[in-house]
């Protein structure tokens, strides 16, 4: 391995020793001994900026030093064969195959091709020079490859070389054959970028490169050279998750074979403009399991769009992607233009690649899906109060989208939302391509951003929150069914929108001074020297502060739940919505109700009257207040659940009457589990009495992130399952519970409690897996891989595994900030306890 240095020193090195060859080792000064005097520039070279080996002769080497100069050395005889006396400064160096011609691309953005016939020759002027953007100042042509080509004309492909002026903020590849030129647009950054052939090429031979792959920064992009067009190869893995940026994501488990051949039709026909060529790229082995079930997951993004992935393996696949910034009016139009590039445009651009981080308009962001996966209905919720319904189809339409509005203050006043305004729909029939199409548009007014969503496709039914109160909507009959407010007289701040710095700076100077006031106070309170009791307490705060004996290990004690104030901003925030058929009015009847828990530890139950599937159309549904539950803490309601008589979680719609889960047991008395970020606590129904409840607040600052009933199957029989519920906490720790009686079962920590975005979009499936998204810190910003780590987790009694699935994008450092690091692999070794397997800090590649 030869390397080059600044000082213009070659160095030569044997692999994988990296042992020092001193006597192979160039100098500067033996090649300005061939260099002519008028050339020279002092008595140093420049630094090395490219080495490249003769095609035919491995004791030749192409060396380019930055000033311009080429130099062709033969290290057996150690002579200089050829000089190349360039003035341009060098940036890349290629040798065209059969080794006869050489290419160079210099700093104007141009580049030259130069023979290289002879021995002891010199040559000053290239047989060819040319700056393809020019003749407008260009930026440098970072590297540039040679490809010869049985149809005649070899393949020009370089990096750079844009007009400097108006595109030199551009990321392209340029491939040129002939007087066929595509400018490759990407929206990251070029690595690298090689081409694949055959593996020897006989002497005489073409290359015939049969595709061009390019790393930049965020994907991996194949282009088929063979093709007529240079289309794009799709890549079977290494799709970037966050092709635009991830703003929530959703997980469907066991998805019917039916629905998934549908979902991967129609994601099929979204590219008839990517190539049928397979992957360039092959070698490995997968040695992962074939999965024993179907898993979706369905990611949200800033730019409106929602992806469909195949979650059931070891590494994401892309299946469908679906767009909603065509529904409204926006401005994102014209971002399509540049793959509309004609002929006559120059430079002729075409954008390449799915990553794509830029959204004109912040309010399509998607912020909840719900899905159910035996109807393929599928509500959309976004950051302008925007509740789409959608329905999959296999064909094509053309119709007009239903536009409803629900007024969640209810007339209240003194409030004037100050955020941004609702989106435009457009007016009109509009195309839509097979896949989910929508059908009815509900408009939250004021348009904040959706916090919560549910929907119900045996009741026809789907409700909504944001930060002002909570919606029910019919969608069989297109019209609303429910709207309360959840506003504290004081919430004013809750007008002022998501995006107001004032709001954050009000919020935290009042909580701050709040906590000075009660500091100041309790201590008052605390430090009476006259109080008898006082001495008592410094004295066991003397004791606490003695440091105790290292191997004694204290048990963590619950420290007491401080109630929160009613007038806190924000605290009319709908946080979860929950459909169950359960005992509401009495204890006799049961029936349709929907759950709401807001940000205050406020709970809203109302009871339904749904009407039979065959008299929808005839009679609308009905909302009749049943219960509202307060708190006494009053922390945020995290999540809602029904328990049946045995204390399994309600199943889902159409589950059992297509015999695809047990009937609920409704002859004993059901509870209802609520998880707020300070505690679980079960209710029994309908009188609503406290059962039991875990106060998880044995550590200071511990709170509830991420909570799901999950079924865990047990280690010696799959059949044999135990339904629990798994929670994260803001410190990234993992617990287990049993319900309903709520016995701790595991805690591990799982997660970095500085990556609060992983925490946060951690989601937790059915069967006890989890996704979340995950920051890798890697010092070679040339590697982009998609990994996946398994935690397993080990239940006490009956041995069931809990499985954490964390899908992560490597990203390198940025600005020599890290951006997280990597996660250990654990495997259980006892129990209840588990120890870490361990970790390598470069993760190593999946086999594919």
């Amino acid at each position: 391995m030869a390397v080059g240095t600044e000082g213009g020193a070659v160095y030569f090195v044997t692999l994988p020793t990296l042992t020092l060859l001193e006597d192979k080792t160039l100098f500067p000064d033996e090649i300005l001994q061939s260099v002519p005097d008028d050339y020279r520039c002092g008595k140093a070279l420049g630094p090395v900026e490219s080495i490249q080996e003769h095609p035919r002769i491995g004791s030749r080497l192409l060396i380019g030093y930055s000033r311009g100069l080429v130099v062709l050395w033969e290290q057996s005889t150690r002579v200089v064969q050829h000089l190349f006396l360039g003035n341009q400064q060098l940036e890349s160096l290629a040798w065209e195959q059969g080794g006869s011609s050489i290419v160079s691309s210099h700093s104007d953005g141009g580049y030259m091709v130069w023979a290289a016939s002879g021995t002891g020759q010199r040559s000053q002027q290239p047989v060819m020079s040319t700056i393809p953007y020019g003749p407008f100042p260009c930026k440098a042509i970072s590297k540039i490859l040679w490809r010869t080509c049985e149809s005649g004309n070899p393949f020009i492909i370089f990096s750079g070389g844009m007009p400097r002026a108006s595109y030199g903020d551009r990321h392209c590849v340029s491939v040129l054959q002939g007087q066929t030129l595509a400018t490759l647009d990407f929206t990251s950054r070029v690595i690298d970028f090689f081409t694949v052939q055959s593996a020897e090429v006989p002497e005489g031979g073409f290359e015939n490169p049969r595709a061009l792959v390019v790393l930049v920064e965020e994907e991996l992009v194949a282009i088929d050279l063979q093709t007529p067009g240079w289309p794009t190869i799709p890549a079977p893995y290494l799709a970037p998750l966050h092709s635009s940026a991830i703003t929530c994501s959703c997980h469907v488990s066991n998805v019917p074979l039916k629905l998934w051949e549908r979902i991967v039709s129609v994601g099929e026909q979204q590219s008839p403009r990517q190539s049928s060529a397979a992957w360039p790229i092959d070698g490995g082995k997968n040695l992962a399991q074939e999965p024993t079930q179907r898993g979706l997951l369905l990611t949200g993004h800033e730019d409106g769009t929602v992806r469909f992935w195949d979650a059931s393996g070891v590494s994401l696949k892309p299946l469908y992607k679906l767009g909603t910034a065509n529904i409204f009016q926006t401005d994102c139009e014209h971002n399509d233009s540049l793959n509309q590039a004609g002929e006559e445009e120059w430079p002729p651009f075409r954008k390449v690649g799915c990553f794509d981080p830029y959204s004109d308009d912040p309010r399509l962001g998607v912020q909840k899906i719900a899905l159910c996966k035996y109807t393929a209905k599928m509500v959309v919720a976004g950051t302008a109060g925007q509740v789409l319904v959608m329905e999959l189809s296999d064909e094509k339409s053309e119709h007009a989208v239903s536009v409803a509005t629900v007024d969640l203050l209810q007339d209240r006043e003194g409030f004037t939302w100050k955020g941004h305004d609702r989106l435009a729909p457009r007016n009109g029939p509009l195309h839509f391509p097979p896949g989910f199409q929508p059908s009815v548009l509900v408009q939250c007014v004021p348009p904040a951003a959706v916090t919560a969503v549910t929907l119900h496709s045996e009741w026809n039914l789907v409700a909504f929150g944001t930060s002002h109160g909570f919606g029910l909507f019919d969608y069989y009959r297109r019209n609303p069914v429910l709207a309360r407010c959840t506003l504290h007289p004081n919430d004013s701040l809750a007008m002022e929108g998501p995006l107001s710095r004032v709001k954050s700076l009000k919020k935290s100077l009042r909580q701050s001074f709040r906590r000075i006031r009660k500091s100041r106070v309790s201590g008052k309170k605390r430090l009476n020297a006259s109080s008898p009791s006082s001495k008592v307490q410094e004295a066991n705060a003397q004791l606490a502060e003695q440091a105790g004996p290292p191997e004694v290990e204290m048990t963590p004690v619950q420290r007491r739940i401080e109630p929160r104030s009613a007038d806190d901003s924000l605290s009319g925030v709908v946080r979860c919505l929950y459909f169950a058929d359960t005992f509401l009015r009495d204890a006799a009847h049961h029936g349709p109700t929907m759950w709401a828990g807001t940000n205050s530890g406020s709970v809203f139950a109302y009871a339904l009257e749904v009407p039979s599937q065959e008299k929808f159309s005839e009679r609308a549904v009905e909302a009749v207040l049943g219960k509202e539950i307060q708190l006494m803490h009053r922390a945020p309601v995290v999540a809602i659940a029904v328990l049946d008589g045995r204390g399994n979680p309600l199943p889902e719609p159409y589950e059992v009457s297509r015999d695809l889960a047990k009937a609920p047991d409704m002859q004993g008395s059901h509870s209802m589990l609520i998880s707020s970020e300070e505690q679980f606590k079960v209710f029994t129904l309908p009188k609503v009495s406290a059962k039991t409840k875990f106060k998880l607040t044995a550590h200071e600052g511990c709170r509830v992130r991420k909570v799901a009933l999950v079924s865990l199957a047990s280690a010696g029989s799959e059949e044999r399952l135990e339904n629990c519920l798994a929670c994260l906490t803001n410190l990234g720790d993992i617990h287990i519970f049993t319900v309903p009686s709520l016995r701790p079962q595991v805690h591990y920590s799982c997660i970095r409690k500085e990556d609060i975005s992983g925490i946060a979009s951690c989601v937790f499936t059915k069967h006890g897996q989890g996704f979340y998204l995950f920051l890798q810190c890697l010092q070679l910003p040339t590697v982009f891989w998609v990994l996946q780590f398994v935690l397993e987790f080990l239940q006490r009694g009956l041995g069931a595994h809990f499985l954490l699935h964390t899908q992560s994008q490597l990203n390198p450092c940025r600005d020599g900030r890290c951006l997280g690091q990597p996660l250990q692999l654990l495997h259980p070794r006892a129990l209840p306890a588990l120890q870490p397997l361990g970790h390598s800090p470069a993760p190593s590649l999946l086999p594919l």
